[in-house]
């Protein structure tokens, strides 16, 4: 059979069953667009994290008592500074501060802007302050998220927040922190060490946490237990911990939208199979039609799997088009919040695009393949029978 008239026979039959073929795409196109959503949202953000924590120190350095994280006296700088192989010490102060209502909260972070390190891990924040008049009086730099909530609460310009012994302080806004940082900074304060530990009721003589480098890889897990041996209250916690911890909590988030997914598709290509199973009269018909013309089985098979691959391809398509505009254009609305939680200031961030074709790759495989045997499969039960008995 030539190839010219097949598929001129193709293109009328497709178009002539369009409505059979809607609502199977339709639903196609659904699936296809929440997979691809749910693995760009977690692909991008898992780039941001890598890019975030890249910039971060090789350890970081905790007093626990009780299970609860305490501070710490910065006099362990000259103690972690003596073992062999550990370079830069830097201190950290940050802490939760909970505004008037109790509901909200934002992270206050207290930044020592002439420690290299400090500006290495905000490089692009640090280009974008004119230090000298940051640091002249009581400023601070907010997320979007803590900007917004200021803003409806009547504090656009500055907050004064309560301190722990009963005291205000007045802090003004001096600026938003870029946008490329929004992810991990959405309720984010930043402002001077001092004024911080004011704040946070941290002593002078306190910090939050300590952070250490060590460049030679292959002593981390040494350095490791010679540190965690010097305090009977210590943890340390290395880089490759906190990007593993990071890892496995989007990976779980993703892997049970993954689930649901799988979960979903095997029902629809179970239905999709059990719909070309039942002996329709019209499918029966036609097929045998076309046995009887002279069409082999493998003519036919070769008709379902090329109407099989118009619906596979357009439906992916559209999918991740779709989901590649909704994610990365629309800002994914009520899907990034299941990511990132929703439990304090509303998040409006702006991720950035990240597309991992192989992973896009698998799944128009493993969708083809399922969608494609759900139709071939009954097809040639019904192709193999007797064509006067398939017009019946």
């Amino acid at each position: 059979m030539r190839s010219s008239p097949f598929l001129y026979f193709f293109t009328l039959q497709f178009f002539r069953e369009y409505k059979n073929h809607l609502a199977t795409t339709v639903i196609s196109i659904a699936l296809i667009f929440l997979l691809s959503a749910v693995l760009f949202i977690s692909s991008s953000i898992k780039y941001s994290i890598d890019i975030s924590l890249g910039a971060q120190a090789d350890f970081v350095v905790e007093r626990v008592r009780g299970g609860k994280k305490v501070d710490l006296p910065i006099e362990w700088i000259d103690t972690l500074l003596e073992t062999r192989g550990v370079q830069k010490v830097t201190t950290r102060v940050h802490g939760r501060y909970f505004f008037e209502d109790k509901r909200e909260w934002a992270l206050i972070v207290g930044i020592d802007f002439m420690d290299e390190q400090s500006n290495r891990a905000l490089e692009k924040l640090v280009e974008s302050v004119d230090l000298e008049k940051f640091l002249f009086s009581s400023n601070m730099l907010v997320g979007d998220g803590v900007q917004r909530y200021l803003k409806e609460h009547f504090y656009p310009k500055g907050y004064n927040f309560l301190t722990p012994d009963g005291k205000y302080k007045k802090v003004s806004i001096f600026g938003t922190i870029p946008n490329s940082l929004n992810l991990m900074s959405n309720n984010m304060i930043i402002m001077p060490q001092e004024l911080a530990k004011e704040i946070l009721g941290i002593k002078k003589s306190m910090v939050t946490d300590l952070t250490l480098n060590v460049p030679n890889d292959n002593l981390w897990d040494s350095i490791s237990d010679k540190i965690a041996s010097l305090y009977y209250d210590i943890r340390v916690l290395t880089k490759r911990e906190m990007q593993k911890a990071y890892e496995n909590m989007y990976n779980y988030k993703s892997g049970v939208f993954l689930m649901l997914f799988l979960i979903t598709m095997a029902t629809f290509v179970l239905i999709l199979y059990q719909r070309y199973s039942m002996v329709f009269s019209s499918q029966r018909r036609n097929i045998g039609l076309l046995r009887a013309v002279g069409w082999s089985i493998r003519d036919i098979l070769k008709l379902k799997l090329y109407e099989s691959l118009m619906v596979v391809l357009v439906s992916y398509v559209i999918g991740v088009s779709l989901a590649y505009l909704y994610v990365f254009v629309f800002d994914s609305p009520v899907l990034i919040d299941m990511f990132l939680g929703g439990e304090n200031l509303d998040h409006k961030i702006k991720l950035i695009p990240v597309v991992d074709f192989g992973v896009l790759s698998s799944i128009f495989l493993i969708y083809t393949v399922a969608f494609i045997a759900s139709v071939l499969i009954p097809t040639w039960s019904i192709a193999v029978t007797d064509p006067k008995e398939a017009m019946l």
